[in-house]
């Protein structure tokens, strides 16, 4: 938990049950009977998907727990591919961003977030 007044543009909460990262943030002054109230615009780590909302700003907000970690690509199949993780050796698929897919080569060695039970591609990591 972290309180909405102390979020900056870049920190990372959860927005209606998604991990999202902040990327606008305007905050009101408080009102004659009334608290500060903060809008803020978040965009999902996962779906790349806006979201806004508006709360006081002495509200409290979930943030996500981000665990970083790596997995060697086992087999390339159009936009996914099958993936071991390099300590618990599980196997999985993790969709490839747009922005890896040349990069992404069996053998390979890949950053991945694991994030509220969504996994995430994030880089390619070189040797």
């Amino acid at each position: 938990m972290e309180s909405v007044g102390s979020l900056q543009k870049g920190s990372y909460i959860v927005l209606e049950g998604v991990a999202c990262r902040v990327v606008d943030m305007q905050v009101s002054r408080p009102g004659k009977h009334g608290h500060s109230k903060v809008r803020l615009t978040g965009i999902g780590i996962v779906d790349n998907k806006k979201r806004i909302v508006v709360m006081p700003g002495h509200d409290n907000v979930d943030v996500p727990i981000i665990e970083k970690k790596s997995a060697q690509v086992l087999s390339v199949h159009d936009n996914t591919t099958n993936v071991m993780d390099s300590e618990s050796y599980e196997t999985f698929d993790l969709a490839i961003p747009e922005e890896l897919k040349a990069q992404v080569v069996e053998g390979a060695t890949v950053l991945y977030w694991e994030i509220l039970n969504d996994k995430v591609m994030k880089q390619i990591k070189g040797d």
